[in-house]
């Protein structure tokens, strides 16, 4: 297998090109903008530690532009002050689809099959975006910053502990930032979830359960034009089977970890995340169900044990292949006085309070309510009198709800893609060595070996207890 080949991550279709002129860059609105995100950031996450700041545009690559890279592409399109210099992927269809994107809107790129030529030729980069497919984020990242540019990679960091550690020690050794894409960690209305709504307030009192779920509906194999067909023998250089595997890269053991890995370890990621620790121990079964021919399983469910301060919390994931089952994905933080369904749909999020919960005048006069928490968006204190009443009825109405959706959580990504406060934060931390980073590689690392441990769990058809020191490389 020849490693310096593989570029690609494929996904979809490309949308049609739009043009949006590129704005010219102002710092300080881009500071000001970051700031907005990172004032509530988790003092305990790592520090930057290897950038200079800025004065004018970035020079950004991207290696990989299938579906998740032209989703990142999509997210970096307002945010000021980037210029795109290269594209690089295996696929010519897409990677020519990307360019002519980009020159839409007034980005000159440069196009490149091999990821190594890519770093040889364009000296003058200071960050690679990397939404390749898991198997190659480590070959990739780490080339990336051995020279010497900063990288945002997509989760996993990999699909084998190896890789994750490689990484780690990669980012150590060169002091390059690199950003890991739990995209959920920058988003303002979880921020301040965790650290308003959790952590200062308390709102939901002693947490003891957590259910969580990404459920997606039955599709088929994504395909692909015979006229933009890859020879095998090329696709073999770059370590893929066939086409078909090449387009469904996920479902196969060699090249990433299945659904829970694709979708689960987003929302896993949260778990650790609120509750401030990684799980004891997991138990998990799954199968293919339905999909005959893939390799991984189609149904995982699974159930984690997390030691808190505070006492044992469980915590069960599912991913469902098969079927929506209404609401697709979310978060469910569940305690003693309370209730949190958390998403990137605002939408599905919502708060819920138990009757045996203090009331909203008590709150406030113990000093709970922040100042966030007072976002003129939320209700009047007369009007949280009247939920107040409301306390105990086993239905409460829509009007009630929806106040208290909008009183404790005001904070939203307003018109912004879901990944570009997490980009933003990313390009930040290059400009200024003052903003950290909100997913640095020690957190996604810790990530990945939570995920990782669901798959052996239903391949050992037991309970599985993490080792001291499992959660770091």
């Amino acid at each position: 297998m020849n490693i310096e080949k593989v570029t690609n991550d494929s996904g979809e279709e490309p949308d049609a090109p739009s043009s949006v002129s590129r704005r010219t860059f102002v710092k300080s609105s881009l500071a000001a903008g970051a700031g907005v995100m990172l004032s509530s950031a988790s003092k305990s996450q790592a520090q930057n530690t290897g950038a200079a700041p800025k004065v004018d545009d970035l020079n950004v690559a991207i290696i990989g532009v299938g579906a998740q890279g032209q989703t990142l592409l999509e997210a970096c399109k307002d945010i000021e002050g980037l210029r795109f210099k290269a594209v690089c992927d295996i696929w010519e269809f897409h990677r020519e689809a990307q360019r002519r994107r980009l020159k839409s809107r007034g980005h000159i790129c440069n196009t490149y099959e091999n990821y190594k030529e890519m770093l040889d030729k364009e000296k003058d980069l200071d960050a690679v975006i990397v939404a390749t497919p898991d198997f190659w984020h480590a070959p990739h990242a780490i080339a990336c910053m051995e020279a010497g540019k900063h990288v945002y990679s997509e989760k996993m960091m990999s699909n084998t502990h190896e890789g994750a550690k490689a990484m780690v020690e990669a980012q150590r050794k060169t002091g390059q930032l690199l950003q890991i894409g739990h995209q959920r960690r920058s988003n303002p209305r979880y921020l301040q979830a965790k650290e308003d709504l959790i952590d200062k307030a308390g709102l939901l009192g002693r947490i003891t359960t957590i259910n969580g779920q990404w459920n997606r509906s039955v599709s088929s194999d994504l395909k692909w034009a015979d006229k933009h067909e890859i020879i095998e023998s090329r696709l073999n250089d770059y370590g893929f089977a066939n086409m078909k595997e090449f387009r469904n890269w996920r479902w196969y053991k060699k090249y990433g970890g299945g659904p829970i890995s694709d979708l689960g370890a987003h929302q896993i990621d949260i778990y650790n995340w609120f509750l401030g620790t990684p799980p004891k121990a997991v138990m998990a079964n799954g199968g293919i169900d339905f999909y005959e021919d893939y390799e991984w399983w189609d149904t995982v469910m699974a159930i984690y044990d997390y030691e808190t301060p505070s006492g044992m919390v469980r915590a069960f994931y599912q991913v469902l292949t098969t079927t929506r089952a209404g609401v697709g994905y979310f978060e469910y933080f569940m305690g003693t006085q309370g209730s949190l369904r958390m998403s990137e749909d605002a939408g599905i999020t919502r708060v819920y309070r138990e009757a045996t919960a203090p009331s909203w005048q008590e709150w406030e006069r113990a000093g709970l309510m922040t100042e966030a928490l007072k976002a003129k968006k939320g209700p009047s204190l007369s009007e949280l009198a009247w939920w107040d009443r409301m306390r105990g009825h086993s239905v409460v109405d829509a009007r009630a709800t929806a106040e208290l959706d909008a009183f404790v959580l005001s904070a939203d990504l307003g018109n912004k893609k879901i990944h570009q406060p997490h980009l933003e934060n990313f390009f930040a931390a290059i400009r200024d060595s003052s903003v950290s980073l909100n997913c640095p590689v020690d957190i996604g690392y810790e990530t990945d070996m939570t995920v990782m441990k669901v798959n052996d769990s239903i391949l050992a058809e037991k309970k599985l207890y993490f080792e001291p020191g499992e959660f770091t490389a």
